[in-house]
């Protein structure tokens, strides 16, 4: 089970920290007493839920690039972190067929540029790079994913998170697999939902903003099939990686799938329905399919290896998830006190993470 106690006092660098899931892993890592330094570019939507959640001055957040090694080095050299969270990545795949250059750019010269850091810097004893469930070579069969087969992105966001992946494998073999040399793990995580995510060409986000506006969801494939989970689940999972390889590289440095269980592997049309359910007001979604690019339209991961190795298990099934993604929805929607209610969730999932611990 995750000990937030571990990570009081570390320090704690997180790039990507402005956009979703780099928010709530940033708010997190301060309500455990981190030190934590953010690297990013601006927040990524408007409205921002980074805006959201932290004043200015709270930590140090750094407004960069993550292809500027230079400036990425310097903030290496000022702050000399112990943990690295690698968030930072171009993450929409119909952007990725836009801007193919600059997505592979960023996901995957970013990672060589942060593992340089890495290995120029003492300070450092446990990273994670965050990548993605679609980094596998996909048949769109009903295979769930295991870690060993083979990765082969077929667009260009999906394959250069597999590029992404094979640059951290050969910086481990290369210059990482000494005893004293820090630990590094990847993180293949599912479809994540909850309050605040703004981006486009995400499932959730259109649901909210249909709500806001007062017109039906939108859907372009409801065939298709995710790992939905609400982002909290990723974001425990990551820090305790994080945590076990910083006290024991040998036994837990490797590459991890982190999804939902499988019965919780939902269709988009499946999750629309949810959400509309928990949402109420009426709320409603159309089927509108656009003939978009390419986009795999089933995955599913097995986790059995991180739940043997580290002993996780998932907390929130996906229907407990889209009903706070839908709580915290109406609490953005009305005006209220968004801050407060994402710390009442992180609350409410770390007490329903140790109740389960005695479940099961």
């Amino acid at each position: 089970m995750l000990d937030l106690s571990f990570y009081k006092n570390k320090k704690v660098l997180i790039t990507g920290h402005t956009g979703f899931k780099g928010s709530w892993l940033t708010k997190l890592m301060l309500m455990a007493g981190a030190g934590v330094t953010g690297y990013s570019l601006e927040a990524p939507t408007e409205p921002s839920l980074f805006d959201m959640l932290f004043d200015e001055g709270e930590f140090r957040s750094e407004i960069g690039d993550i292809r500027d090694y230079e400036h990425l080095n310097r903030v290496f050299d000022e702050e000399q972190p112990e943990i690295v969270f690698h968030l930072a990545a171009q993450p929409i795949v119909r952007t990725s067929y836009k801007e193919p250059r600059y997505t592979y750019e960023t996901n995957v010269m970013g990672t060589v540029n942060l593992l340089e850091c890495v290995r120029n810097h003492a300070s450092v004893r446990s990273v994670l790079n965050v990548t993605t469930d679609k980094v596998y070579l996909n048949r769109d069969d009903d295979t769930a994913f295991k870690e060993d087969m083979p990765l082969d992105g077929y667009d260009p966001y999906s394959n250069s998170k597999s590029c992404s992946e094979l640059v951290t494998h050969s910086y481990v073999k290369s210059f990482f697999s000494e005893k004293d040399s820090p630990a590094i793990s990847t993180a293949r995580a599912g479809n994540v939902i909850g309050g605040g995510d703004f981006a486009v060409d995400r499932l959730i986000p259109d649901c909210v903003r249909a709500a806001e506006a007062g017109t039906p969801i939108i859907i372009r494939n409801p065939q298709a099939t995710r790992p939905f989970q609400h982002v909290l689940e990723p974001l425990a999972v990551y820090m305790e990686i994080a945590q076990k390889q910083y006290e024991d590289k040998e036994k837990y440095a490797d590459y991890y799938n982190v999804g939902p269980e499988l019965s919780d592997v939902k269709s988009a049309g499946e999750l629309a329905d949810l959400f509309c359910k928990a949402y109420g007001d009426g709320l409603v979604w159309e089927n509108h399919s656009d003939g978009g690019p390419h986009e795999a339209s089933f995955l599913k991961l097995d986790c059995t290896k991180i739940k043997d190795k580290i002993g996780w298990h998932p907390v929130w099934r996906v229907g407990e998830a889209v009903r706070k993604t839908a709580k915290w929805s109406h609490v953005y929607l009305s005006g209220g006190d968004v801050k407060a209610e994402t710390e009442k969730e992180i609350k409410e999932y770390l007490q329903d993470m140790e109740e389960s611990v005695f479940r099961v």
